[in-house]
C-alpha cells in the first residue's frame, strides 16, 4: 500500500510588515505597526509605489497588496508607509527555513515568505501532521514574534490553497476528499494560477466557481486557454504532479528585478535603457550564485495599471548580461503595445549551477567576449563601488545605470512557481 504524502505549506502572514514589526521589538521600538493602518511600500515621491504588505487595520480600509501607494493614500490619508528593509526580511526568511529543516530535510522555498515541507514518513518522529502544524505555528510565534498560516494536504497545490483559507495565525487542511466542500464553492479567481484576465474569460462562459471549473469540459477549456486551460482544470480537481527538489545547490527558482519609473516611458530607447539596467542587476545576482538561466520573462505595466508579460526559452543556459539583454529587448519589443509605461520587470528562471563553464554551439565569439567583460566589470564594481564603471549610454540620460538591488543581501523573489 502506497503511503499518502504529507505536505505542509507555511505562509508568513503579511510577511514584510510582520518581520519589520518583529525587528522593531528586538531593537526596542515600542510602536505597534501591526495594529494601525500601515503598509510596507516604496518611495511615494519617486512613484516607487506599490503596497508590498499591509496591516489588518489597513486591509479593513480596503487597501490591497499590489495597489499603488497613491491609491492607498487616497483611501487612508493617515496611512503610515514604511520603506522596505530587505536585509531584515532575508535574515528572517533564512531563520525560518533553518527551523523548518529541524523537522525534515525536504524543505522547498516557494518565495521569500513561503515554504513547502514534505513530512511523508516522519510520523514516528514528528507525530500527527495537524498537531505538528500547531506546534510549528506556536514555536514561530514564540521564538520569532510573528504569525504564519499552515496548510496541510497530500500535494503542494492543495497545501498552498489550504493556507490561503482564513487568516491570520491558522492551520487548515485540504485533502482531495475535502475539495467539494472546502474548495469548489469558492470564486474561480481564488484558484492558484487563475489571474484576473483568465477569471474574466471563465466568467464570460459561465464559470464562476472552482467547482464549475472542475466539472467543465477539459477540451473546451483547452480550446479557450490552450495549455493553461488544461492546467487549471487539473488544479481545480486537486491534481498536482510537482515534486520536492533534491538539489540543495539551487536555493530559489528564479531571479528577478523590477522598477516603477518616476515618469511615463513613451519611447523604445528609454525603455531599452531601463531594461538593460534591470538586466545588469539581475544577471549579476545569477553570477554571484554561480547560476545560469534558460527562461526569461518581461513584464510591463502601463499608466492605466494594465499588465502584460511575455516569456521565452533560450537555446542555452547563460548568465551573460549581453545575451540576456538582447533576448529581453527582443521580448519587450514583441510585447509592448506602445502604451506609456509605469513599471517594468525582468525575471530569469529554469536555473542551473554553472561552476564548470562549457563552450556552447549556439554562442558566438562576441558573447564569449561579453562574458569576460562581465567578469571584469563585476570585479571593478566589487572593489570600487557599483557606480565606479557604467555604460556610456547612461551618461547625461537622466537614468540610473543600475536599477534594483537591495541592501546587504539578495533574496528569492516574492512569487515563483510550484
Amino acid at each position: 500500500m502506497i503511503k499518502q504524502k504529507v505536505v505542509m505549506h507555511i505562509d508568513v502572514n503579511s510577511a514584510f510588515l510582520s518581520w519589520h514589526a518583529a525587528y522593531n521589538q528586538q531593537i526596542g521600538i515600542e510602536e505597534d505597526i501591526m495594529n494601525k493602518p500601515c503598509v510596507i511600500g516604496g518611495n511615494e515621491k519617486k512613484r516607487h509605489g506599490i503596497v508590498l504588505a499591509k496591516s489588518i487595520p489597513a486591509k479593513k480600509l480596503g487597501i490591497k497588496t499590489g495597489q499603488s501607494l497613491m491609491e492607498a493614500r487616497l483611501q487612508c490619508p493617515d496611512l503610515k508607509i514604511i520603506m522596505p528593509r530587505y536585509d531584515i526580511y532575508v535574515r528572517a526568511s533564512r531563520k525560518l527555513r533553518d527551523m523548518l529543516k529541524e523537522y525534515t530535510p525536504k524543505v522547498d522555498v516557494f518565495s521569500i515568505d513561503e515554504c513547502f515541507m514534505d513530512l511523508t514518513g516522519t510520523e514516528l518522529i514528528n507525530g500527527d501532521a495537524i498537531n505538528l502544524a500547531y506546534q510549528i505555528k506556536e514555536r514561530i510565534k514564540t521564538e520569532f514574534g510573528y504569525t504564519v498560516n499552515i496548510g496541510i494536504s497530500e500535494n503542494k497545490l492543495l497545501a498552498k490553497q489550504a493556507s490561503e483559507f482564513e487568516k491570520p495565525d491558522k492551520v487548515h487542511t485540504l485533502y482531495v476528499k475535502e475539495l467539494k466542500n472546502k474548495l469548489w464553492p469558492l470564486p474561480v479567481g481564488e484558484l492558484f494560477m487563475v489571474g484576473r484576465r483568465t477569471e474574466v474569460k471563465l466568467n464570460n462562459i459561465g464559470i464562476n466557481t472552482i467547482g464549475q471549473l472542475a466539472n467543465a469540459d477539459r477540451n473546451m477549456l483547452s480550446s479557450l486557454l490552450k495549455s493553461h486551460g488544461r492546467l487549471i482544470y487539473d488544479y481545480a480537481r486537486g491534481i498536482d504532479c510537482s515534486t520536492f527538489s533534491t538539489e540543495e545547490s539551487v536555493p530559489f527558482k528564479g531571479v528577478g528585478n523590477g522598477s516603477t519609473i518616476p515618469f511615463d516611458v513613451e519611447d523604445s530607447l528609454t525603455a531599452h535603457r531601463i531594461l538593460l539596467s534591470l538586466v545588469e542587476t539581475a544577471s549579476k545576482r545569477l553570477r554571484d550564485e554561480d547560476l545560469s538561466c534558460r527562461v526569461i520573462a518581461v513584464g510591463i505595466k502601463d499608466k492605466s495599471f494594465g499588465y502584460q508579460s511575455h516569456q521565452r526559452r533560450l537555446a542555452y543556459f547563460t548568465n551573460c548580461t549581453y545575451d540576456l539583454y538582447v533576448a529581453v529587448q527582443d521580448l519587450f519589443d514583441e510585447a509592448w503595445d506602445l502604451q506609456p509605461i509605469r513599471h517594468m520587470n525582468v525575471r530569469f528562471t529554469d536555473l542551473e549551477k554553472t561552476k564548470v563553464k562549457q563552450l556552447n554551439f549556439f554562442q558566438n565569439q562576441y558573447s564569449v567576449k561579453m562574458e569576460k567583460l562581465d567578469c571584469a566589470i563585476d570585479y571593478i564594481r566589487e572593489k570600487y563601488g557599483k557606480y565606479s564603471i557604467i555604460r556610456g549610454g547612461y551618461i547625461d540620460s537622466g537614468l540610473s545605470p543600475i536599477l534594483g538591488g537591495y541592501p546587504d543581501d539578495d533574496y528569492p523573489d516574492m512569487r515563483s512557481i510550484l
